[in-house]
C-alpha cells in the first residue's frame, strides 16, 4: 500500500509539473511578443526569467523520472543525484540569464527607446496571475525537493517581478519615466543572480560529496567512540548521496573480535537514530583481546 501511495503522489506531482511547464511556456511567448511590440526591456527580462523557471521545471520533471529508477550495475547508489545535477544546470542557466539582462540594461541606457506602457501593464498582469498559479501548483512538492523548492521560489520571485513591471508600466503611462524600465531590468537581473548565488554552494557541496551541513563529523566520531567496546574511530568519510540520504564509511578499532556483531549493530543504530545516516560501511580492526575474555 505504501508503494502504491507513493506512486500516486509521484504521478500527481508529475501532472502538476506538466501543467506548470505548459502555462509558463505559453506565458514566456506572450511576454516576449509583448516586450517586442511595446519596446519594454523589463518585460523581456521578466520573460527570460520566466523561461528559465519553465526550463527548470522541465529539467526537474525529467530528473524526477530518472531519479525514481532503481540502482543497477552502472549506478549502484541509484539515480537520485540526477535531481542535484538538474539543480546545477538550472542555476548556471540563471547566472547566464542574469548577466545577459545586465548587459542589455546597460546598453539601453545609451540607446533609450519609447515604451508602450499599456501593453506592458496588460501582459505583466497576465504574467502575475500565472506566476501565482504556478507557485500554488508547486508549493506542496517544494517541501521535499531542492529542485522544486528552487522552482517555487523562482515563481514567487517572478510574481514579484511581474508586479514590478506593472508598476513600471504605470509610471511610464503617467509620467513617461522610461528609465524606470531599465532600472527594473537591473533589479530583476540582480535578484536572479542573488538566487543563483544562494543555491549554488549547497548544490555543488552535494556533488563534491561534502559533509551534510547539519552534521558535525567530530560529534559523529565522538558518538561512535562512546559505544561500548569501541576504542577508536578513524579514516572517517561522511557525505550526502543526495539531498535526503547521508552515507558514512569508517575504520573502527574494537577491543575484541568476539564483540564485532553487537558493536556493529550498536554503531549502526546510533548513526541512524542520532544523525539520520542510514547507509554506513564499517571496517573493524582489533586492538587486543583481554586475557580475561579467554
Amino acid at each position: 500500500m505504501g508503494h502504491e501511495h507513493q506512486h500516486g503522489v509521484d504521478a500527481m506531482g508529475d501532472r502538476r509539473l506538466g501543467l506548470a511547464i505548459a502555462i509558463n511556456m505559453l506565458l514566456t511567448v506572450a511576454q516576449v511578443i509583448g516586450g517586442i511590440v511595446s519596446g519594454s526591456l523589463s518585460l523581456i527580462a521578466d520573460a527570460l526569467h520566466n523561461f528559465s523557471d519553465a526550463s527548470s521545471l522541465l529539467i526537474a520533471w525529467a530528473a524526477r523520472k530518472i531519479g525514481r529508477q532503481p540502482p543497477d550495475q552502472f549506478k549502484t547508489f541509484g539515480y537520485k543525484r540526477a535531481e542535484v545535477i538538474a539543480a546545477l544546470i538550472n542555476l548556471v542557466t540563471l547566472v547566464l540569464v542574469g548577466i545577459y539582462l545586465i548587459y542589455e540594461a546597460v546598453w539601453r541606457i545609451f540607446e533609450p527607446q519609447v515604451i508602450a506602457g499599456w501593453i506592458v501593464v496588460i501582459v505583466a498582469g497576465i504574467a502575475l496571475i500565472i506566476d501565482v498559479a504556478t507557485a500554488v501548483l508547486t508549493y506542496t512538492m517544494s517541501r521535499h525537493s531542492v529542485n522544486i523548492r528552487a522552482a517555487f521560489l523562482h515563481n514567487v520571485s517572478d510574481a514579484l517581478a511581474s508586479l514590478g513591471v506593472i508598476i513600471a508600466g504605470t509610471l511610464i503611462l503617467l509620467y513617461q519615466w522610461y528609465w524606470v524600465d531599465t532600472l527594473l531590468t537591473l533589479l530583476i537581473a540582480g535578484y536572479v543572480l542573488y538566487q543563483a548565488a544562494t543555491l549554488l554552494p549547497g548544490t555543488i557541496h552535494i556533488l563534491m560529496e561534502g559533509t551534510p551541513k547539519d552534521i558535525d563529523i567530530r560529534t559523529v566520531i565522538g558518538a561512535m567512540e562512546s559505544v561500548e567496546g569501541v576504542s577508536n574511530v578513524h579514516h572517517v568519510h561522511l557525505w550526502q548521496l543526495d539531498e535526503h540520504r547521508n552515507a558514512l564509511e569508517a575504520h573502527v578499532v574494537i577491543r575484541c573480535f568476539d564483540d564485532t556483531e553487537s558493536i556493529k549493530q550498536a554503531l549502526k543504530s546510533t548513526l541512524e537514530q542520532r544523525f539520520a545516516i542510514a547507509h554506513s560501511t564499517l571496517e573493524f580492526e582489533i586492538a587486543h583481546c583481554g586475557e580475561g575474555n579467554a
